[in-house]
This record gives structure tokens, sequence and C-alpha cells, in this order.
């Protein structure tokens, strides 16, 4: 077994892969309690001290970045790393920049939980980090970019598999996207205070330009890219049609650039440009049907593995959550819907849908397969995988669930009028009825926070078997040979 470790550690980088793999276990449970918590306040007050570094304003940003910066950036970086090399058969092409990355995203993230908290923010929605960590950002992600490129440059595999293709288009729309809505002019060079050179309608725009796409590319396709390599290897099965992967990547790297403005509906933007985005929000359901019907078809054969094998569950009830999330996404976009929808607590379901249903759940599958070949030994306990999906997808279900009713709740109290012409409701009524609703979004939360904390556990347990049995290999070769 330790001979098995050595040669493959000669021929990839596994410990860039190892690190990030364990630094996204930790984000996850970082960012996932403080979501916890933050949901907590909102159903009971009482949690909301008088401490200025843990209230809503500031806890929100923390749990946002840590959960899809932290834990899913590292679980990107870690995902695409190993792919890379494994489908271009070749090392990375620099050990050291491949470090950089890890140390300076780890940075990153650090230096955003502390800003956050300390109160610095550029106060809009899709671009928070203050210049200098968006800097840090450009920088981390321009070497991200070069190791990525020239590790696909010197394959020794003449043929670019698909979920390079996927990873490629997340890394180089993430650079483009972040370097423009990022755009501002510090107050000076010492100040943490800066400008947007966007502004008004220009700057909603902008926003919503980067933060669709920042799901429609980090969130979308970064974690298909995932979905590509690790069902057909977790199922044992080439991917169900490789020319639809194709029609797949193309159609939604083109569409994806033009939906932003439909969240900008009933705005000052111009009519003409939010009902195009949203034109385009519907067409891109084909392509997005099109990718969750060739991940699940995958499994054409071998349909017994939902019944034996946790793993396969977890990526099969992903891309069912991606399905579905990819259908109420244009559903949403159109005018008539959207009036009803938007500002309410719908549209946070249906973030959450995509956010806990698809790119958790993929990369808790993901995951779980790939620590065992990391670690060269079997996970610790595929009970607590069982375990884990269901506690997984109870608190998606309790999540999404309450978020929908209570939504759409409140956009009818807030349109509802009396025989008078008058709004029969106030705000604080619609937010009363609410109640509930935002504590089994809290209680849904719990559910997926203890399902994360059980992988962990699982995934400590089984580096420590690993660690043992290298350490019994290096002492005692005749009895790890015996073994």
């Amino acid at each position: 077994m330790a001979a098995v470790g050595v040669a493959s550690a000669e021929q990839y980088n596994y410990d860039i892969v190892r690190k990030f793999t364990i630094m996204a276990l930790v984000w996850g449970a970082v960012g996932m309690l403080a979501g916890v918590y933050v949901a907590s306040e909102l159903a009971w007050p009482f949690l909301n001290f008088d401490v200025a570094y843990i209230t809503f304003g500031r806890l929100r940003p923390v749990h946002t970045s840590a959960v899809i910066f932290g834990f899913g950036g590292s679980a990107l970086f870690a995902t695409s790393y190993y792919v890379v090399q494994r489908t271009c058969q070749t090392r990375l092409f620099s050990d050291g920049m491949a470090s950089f990355t890890f140390w300076g995203w780890q940075a990153i993230i650090v230096l955003a939980a502390i800003s956050y908290m300390l109160g610095y923010s550029q106060s809009r929605e899709y671009a928070e980090m203050e210049w200098p960590i968006d800097i840090l950002i450009e920088i981390v992600w321009v070497a991200y970019l070069i190791v990525f490129v020239a590790t696909i440059m010197k394959r020794r595999q003449p043929h670019i598999y698909v979920a390079n293709w996927f990873y490629l288009s997340f890394i180089l729309a993430t650079a483009l996207l972040h370097t423009f809505n990022n755009l501002a002019v510090p107050v000076s060079l010492f100040s943490m205070k800066s400008y947007s050179l966007f502004a008004g309608t220009q700057d909603a725009m902008t926003q919503w330009w980067y933060g669709h796409n920042a799901v429609g590319f980090f969130l979308t396709a970064a974690f298909l890219g995932m979905m590509y390599y690790f069902v057909p290897k977790q199922a044992g099965r080439p991917i169900y049609s490789y020319r639809l992967s194709i029609v797949h990547f193309w159609a939604l790297s083109f569409l994806y650039m033009w939906v932003g403005a439909h969240h900008l509906h009933w705005t000052a933007l111009p009519d003409w440009t939010s009902t195009l985005a949203a034109t385009f929000s519907i067409m891109l359901l084909l392509p997005s049907w099109g990718g969750m019907i060739n991940g699940i078809m995958t499994l054409s054969g071998a349909w017994d593995k939902l019944r034996t094998d946790p793993i396969m569950r977890f990526m099969i009830v992903a891309l069912s959550f991606y399905g579905m999330s990819t259908f109420e996404g244009p559903m949403m976009s159109l005018k008539d819907v959207n009036a009803l929808s938007h500002y309410t607590d719908w549209t946070v379901g249906h973030v959450h849908s995509g956010a806990l249903g698809w790119v958790a759940m993929i990369t808790f599958g993901s995951l779980y397969h790939l620590i065992p070949k990391l670690w060269d030994t079997r996970m610790y306990s595929e009970k607590l995988i069982g375990i884990h999906f269901w506690l997984a997808t109870i608190g998606v279900l309790l999540y999404i669930t309450a978020m929908w009713i209570s939504g759409i709740m409140q956009g009818l109290m807030w349109r509802a009028f009396d025989d008078f012409g008058n709004l029969q409701y106030s705000f604080v009524e619609s937010v009363a009825a609410m109640h509930p609703f935002y504590a089994m979004r809290a209680i849904g939360g719990m559910f997926f926070l203890t399902g994360m904390l059980l992988m962990i556990f699982n995934a400590f347990m089984t580096i420590s078997r690993a660690n043992r049995n290298v350490s019994v290999a290096v002492l005692n070769p005749a009895r790890a040979a015996a073994a």
C-alpha cells in the first residue's frame, strides 16, 4: 500500500488536493454554522445580542462568503486540480503556484470574514469585500488560471475531457466578472473605503450581471465539471452522451451571460433589457435539463446502486435539485411571476434549493468519492454517509418548503387590498405571519449542519486510520506487507 502511495505522489500532486479538501470541510462547517445562527436570529429575536460583531448584517456576508468561496471554492480547487491531473495524465504545471493558490485563497476567506465582522463592506449585494482583498483575489485567481491552463497544455492525453471544459469556463468567467464588477477608486492609499465606478441603474445592472453569472459559472458550470467526472466514476459507467455534454457546455456558456437583468424587472432598468434577460432565461431551461438528463441517465443499467451506494444517492439527488432549480429560475424570471416572488423569501428558497440541493449535495458526493482515493484507504463508516444523506435531504426539504410558503404568503399579503382600496395588511403583520416558517427554516439548517459535522467526523477518522497505516508500513514493513 505504501508503494502505491509513493508512486502516485511522484506522478501527481495530491498534496494540494488534500489540503483544499480538508479546508472545504472546515469552511463548510464554519459557513453553515454562521448560516444557522443568522437564520435563528430571524426566528428567535432574543439571539440578537448587543454585540456588533455578530449582528445579522455582519454575520450574513460571513455566511455567504464562507459557504460559497470557502466551502464551494476550496472544493472546486481540490476537484479541479485532481480531475485535470487524472484526465490529462500529467502533474500540475507548478507545485509552487498551486501552493500559492491554496494559502492565498485561505487568507482571502479569513480576511473577508474578519473585515465583515469589523464592519468593513462596500455595501453592495454581490461585491462586498473591500478593494485590497479584491486585488488579492485577482492575483490568486490569475495564478489558478495559469496552473490549470498550463497543465492542460502539457497533457499526455490528446483529448481534453469535458469536465475540464466546464472548469476552465468557470475560471475564465469568474476572472472576467470579478474584474469588472469590482472596478473601484479607493478614497486613499491607506483607506479601506472605496467608491464604485458605477452608480444608479448602471451599478444595479453590473451587480446582477456579476451576481447571476457568479451563480451561472461559479455555482453551476464549475460544479457541472465536478458532476461530469465523479458521477461516471462512482457509477462505474461512461457518461450517457458525450455529444450532449458538448451541446450542454456551449449552450450554457453562451446563454448565461445574458440573463442577470431578469432580477431587475419593475425597476429603472429599460423594459427591453429585462425582457431580453427573461427570454434568455427561458432558453436556459433546455441546456440545463439536457445536462441533468445526461447525468441521471449515466446510471442506466446500474440503478440498483441507489439502493446500496449512499454516495450515488447524493449525486442523483443533487442532479434532481439541479433540474428543479433550473426550472424554477426561468419561471421566476417571467414578469408576472416575478411581480409576486421578487423581494420575498421565495427567492431565498430558490437560491438554497440550488445551493444546498445541487451545489452542496454534489460536493458531498464528490468528496466522499475523493477522500478514500487521496488517502489510499476506505471511508471509516459507510453507514455515517447514509445518515448524512438523510440529514442533508431532510434539511434541504424543510428549508425550501418553509421559504416557498413564507415567500408566496409575503407576496400575497403585500399586494392584498381591502374593499376600500387600502392595503389589507401592514408590513408588521406579514412579518408576524412568517415567524413559524423562519423557525422551520432554522431547524432545516440545523439538520444540514449536523450532516456536515458528521461528514467531518467521518473524514477525520478515515484520514487518521490512513495515517496509522502509513506509520505501520514505515516502522514495520513486514507487518504491512502481510496486511
